[in-house]
C-alpha cells in the first residue's frame, strides 16, 4: 500500500520541527510508545563532539498490522543531521513511496531485524558518533497499515575524558553561565534593598513587587544551573526541573504585572487601576498559567509525543499575544498624559511624563523584540556547538532590560514622575504643542 499520507505528513512536521526550539537538554530518557502508527517519530536533537555515543534500550516490542505480518526491516532507528534532513525531503516529495531507511543521507543504526528474536524482545546496543554533528534520533515505520508498541530508552552523550556529559556540545556551559547570572542577580537584589531602605520615604507597592520580581529570577536561575548541572553529569535533573518550573513561572508572571502596573502608572500617579487595566491583568496572568503548562510539556517530553508540535504552538500564540496585551497600558498612559497636559497647566510635569513613558515603552519594545525574535535566530543560525551563545544573549539583555528600568523607576526624593521646574514650563509647554509623543 502507498505511504504517500505518512510521507507528506513526515515533510510537514519535519519543516515544523526546524522552526520550533527542542528541549533544552538531551537528559536520559525513557518512554513507552503504545499502538502508534506514525510513520516517523524523533526522539532527541542532540550536538555530539568525535567522542559522542548513542545508547538505546528497546524492551517489550511488538508490532501489529492489519495487512500481513510486517518486514522487521522495514523499521528502525537512525540518526539524522539537518544538514541531510533536507536531502532526505527531496526524496520523499519525488517519491511518496520511498522509505527512509533506505536512504544514503541518515546514519543507519538498527531495524527491528537486529532484534533477537524479532519480532517481540528487546535490544541494547551503543554507537559511536564517527562524525561530530548535531543529529535528531528517528525511528522510521515503512511498514503499510502497523502499528508499534515498545519501551525506549535513550542516552545521548558525550565523553569527557572519561566522564560522561549529557548536555549537548552546545550546552555543556550552561551550567556555569546561569550560576555567573544567579551572582549577578543576587548582588543585584541586595542593591535594591539597600535603595529602597535609604529611601523608604518614598518606597511605593510597584518597588516591593519589582523587589520580588528579582529575587524570582535569582532563584529561577540557581535552579537552571542546578539542573543543568544534573542533567550534564547523571543525566537526569534530580528534582532541579520542578523548582525551576516554578520560580519561573512566578518570575514571568511578575514580570508581565509589573510591566503592566508601571505602564498604568499604579502606586506612583494613582493608587487604583482602571476597569480595562484589570481586564488587562486577568487576561495575561490565565494566558502564563497555560503558557508555563505547554513549557512543562514542551521540556519535560519531547517530540515523541503526537502534540508536541501542538504545544510549541500553544506557547508561542499565547507568548505573543501576552507581549501585545502589555504594551496597551503604556499606550493608553500615553495618551492620557498627553490629553491631560493640555488642561492641567502642569506642562514641566506633563513633559518629564510623557519622556519617561515613551522611553520606557521603547524600553519594552526592545527587550521583547530582542528576546523572541534576535534570541530564536541566533539559536537558529548559531553553529551547533556555539548554542551556549543564544541563552547567553538572553540573559544579558534581560539583566540590561532590568537594569533600565528599574533605574528609571528607583525610589528617589524626586522622581521624575514628579518633576516641576517652575523656570522651564515655558520650553515645557513649547515642547509638548512641538512633539506629539504619537507612537
Amino acid at each position: 500500500m502507498a505511504r504517500s499520507l505518512p510521507g507528506a505528513v513526515f515533510v510537514l512536521m519535519s519543516i515544523l520541527l526546524l522552526l520550533y526550539p527542542s528541549p533544552s537538554a538531551a537528559e536520559i530518557k525513557s518512554l513507552k510508545i503504545t499502538a502508534d502508527a506514525r510513520a516517523m517519530i524523533r526522539f532527541e536533537k542532540f550536538g555530539f563532539t568525535h567522542t559522542g555515543t548513542v545508547a538505546v534500550t528497546l524492551s517489550s516490542v511488538s508490532v501489529s498490522s492489519s495487512l500481513s505480518v510486517p518486514d522487521p526491516s522495514r523499521l528502525g532507528f537512525f540518526l539524522l543531521s539537518e544538514e541531510s534532513l533536507v536531502q532526505v525531503l527531496l526524496e520523499l516529495q519525488q517519491n511518496p513511496n520511498f522509505c527512509v531507511i533506505d536512504s544514503n543521507y541518515i546514519k543507519h543504526l538498527f531495524t527491528f531485524r537486529d532484534l533477537s528474536p524479532p519480532p517481540h524482545s528487546s535490544f541494547n546496543r551503543s554507537y559511536p558518533i564517527t562524525s561530530p554533528n548535531e543529529y535528531s534520533l528517528y525511528f522510521a515505520n515503512c511498514a503499510p497499515e502497523s502499528q508499534v508498541t515498545m519501551n525506549v530508552r535513550t542516552e545521548l552523550y558525550n565523553l569527557d575524558g572519561n566522564v560522561k556529559d549529557y548536555l549537548s556540545a552546545g550546552l555543556t556551559h550552561l551550567p556555569t553561565l546561569y550560576f555567573l547570572s544567579f551572582i549577578v542577580y543576587l548582588g543585584f537584589v541586595g542593591f535594591w534593598v539597600a535603595i529602597c531602605f535609604k529611601n523608604k520615604r518614598v518606597v511605593h507597592r510597584i518597588h516591593l513587587l519589582m523587589g520580588g520580581l528579582l529575587l524570582m529570577k535569582a532563584l529561577n536561575l540557581i535552579c537552571a544551573a542546578e539542573d543543568k548541572h544534573y542533567v550534564k553529569v547523571t543525566g537526569t535533573p534530580h528534582g532541579w526541573d520542578v523548582l525551576f518550573y516554578i520560580f519561573q513561572f512566578i518570575r514571568v508572571v511578575l514580570l508581565f504585572t509589573v510591566i503592566i502596573l508601571i505602564g498604568t502608572g499604579w502606586s506612583f500617579l494613582k493608587p487604583f487601576l482602571q476597569e480595562r487595566e484589570k481586564k488587562v491583568l486577568m487576561i495575561v496572568i490565565p494566558l502564563q498559567v497555560l503558557a508555563n503548562v505547554a513549557a512543562v510539556v514542551i521540556g519535560e517530553t519531547g517530540p515523541f509525543i503526537k502534540d508536541w508540535v501542538t504545544w510549541n504552538q500553544v506557547f508561542l500564540l499565547v507568548d505573543i499575544v501576552c507581549c501585545c496585551a502589555i504594551i496597551f497600558p503604556i499606550v493608553w498612559s500615553i495618551r492620557s498624559l498627553r490629553e491631560t497636559s493640555k488642561t492641567d497647566g502642569k506642562a514641566a510635569r506633563n513633559l518629564a511624563k510623557l519622556t519617561l513613558f515613551r522611553q520606557f515603552y521603547i524600553v519594552v519594545i526592545g527587550y521583547l523584540y530582542f528576546t523572541r525574535i534576535v534570541v530564536f535566530a541566533l539559536r537558529t543560525i548559531a553553529a551547533y556547538k556555539y548554542q551556549w551563545v543564544a541563552s547567553a544573549a538572553e540573559e544579558i539583555a534581560s539583566l540590561a532590560f532590568y537594569m533600565v528600568i528599574f533605574y528609571m523607576f528607583r525610589p528617589v526624593e524626586k522622581n521624575e514622575y514628579f518633576v516641576l521646574d517652575e523656570e522651564e514650563e515655558e520650553a515645557a509647554e513649547m515642547a509638548l504643542r512641538d512633539e506629539e509623543f504619537e507612537l
